[in-house]
């Protein structure tokens, strides 16, 4: 799935209508096929922007195509069809924590199901085999079986992740995807996330606040500062300028590089090798 971003702006959810828009005029093409990694400090509108793309919020000004189609002028039924094409993966993924892995994880083809096969994947389900093989993508297969509130934090995240991994989207929208997760655990995500949307020519937008990880395993990089495109480049050409300048005031933030064994502005000043592809 192609996306087209034309002077978009858009407000935070909670937001009041006289707030100022958490985006404001983002022009921005993602190829089908694609992956980026969105990148910036607390704030920036990283979270708000995803939701704009996933069709979860509707653009205060400007407008968006989704395969030149604007979601918000088709029908409701068209608008669906849209929605059913894409898969978001927000930070905190929305698990009932009475409900076993395997269901949660098999709910991520829910849009691609009937009524009558989703009622009974509720109570028995239909497809154990791929929820396993989606669940070793992010080394929790052992959790197959267990209820959601057994799991620690990082393991609901990574059970969240493999939602995307079962379902037939052509579009995956994940919002910061290793907040919870350890250096080692963040690589193997990253790497199975990139690897499924390239076997399967999916687009892939991913924000990030880990900068050496979107450095290392995305192409293409678009940095977002109060709102606005600081600026869009391949990931070889992202400097410590760069960085610098988008996370004035905030280079704290920047930490997590270090904690992960890796030093982001080294890494923004040669080109990137992609080694999980």
């Amino acid at each position: 799935m192609k996306l087209d971003l034309q002077g978009v702006s858009g407000r935070h959810p909670s937001a009041k209508n006289d707030a100022v828009p958490a985006i404001r005029e983002i022009n921005l093409q993602v190829r089908a096929g694609e992956q980026l990694a969105i990148i910036g400090p607390s704030g920036a509108g990283k979270t708000t922007l995803l939701h704009l793309m996933a069709c979860a919020l509707k653009p205060s000004s400007g407008r968006m195509l989704m395969d030149d189609a604007d979601p918000w002028t088709v029908s409701r039924s068209d608008l669906q069809k849209l929605r059913g094409l894409l898969f978001l993966a927000p930070q905190v993924p929305p698990l009932p924590p009475r409900q076993r892995v395997v269901t949660s994880v098999l709910a991520g083809r829910l849009p691609h199901e009937s009524v009558w096969a989703s009622l009974r994947s509720l109570f028995y389900p239909i497809d154990i085999p791929r929820a396993e093989r989606a669940l070793a993508g992010f080394d929790v297969a052992d959790k197959l079986f267990d209820r959601v509130d057994r799991l620690s934090g990082g393991e609901r995240q990574r059970v969240g992740l493999a939602r995307a991994l079962v379902s037939e989207a052509s579009l995956f929208l994940v919002d910061e995807p290793l907040s919870a997760l350890d250096p080692t655990r963040s690589k193997r995500a990253i790497a199975s996330l990139t690897q499924t949307a390239s076997e399967r020519g999916a687009t892939l937008v991913a924000t990030l606040h880990h900068v050496e990880m979107a450095l290392a395993h995305f192409p293409r990089i678009v940095g977002l500062r109060e709102g606005v495109l600081a600026f869009d480049l391949p990931a070889s050409e992202v400097t410590e300028q760069h960085l610098q300048e988008l996370y004035a005031e905030h280079l704290h933030e920047l930490t997590g590089a270090a904690n992960a064994g890796e030093d982001p502005f080294s890494m923004a000043s040669a080109p990137v090798v992609m080694t999980c592809r």
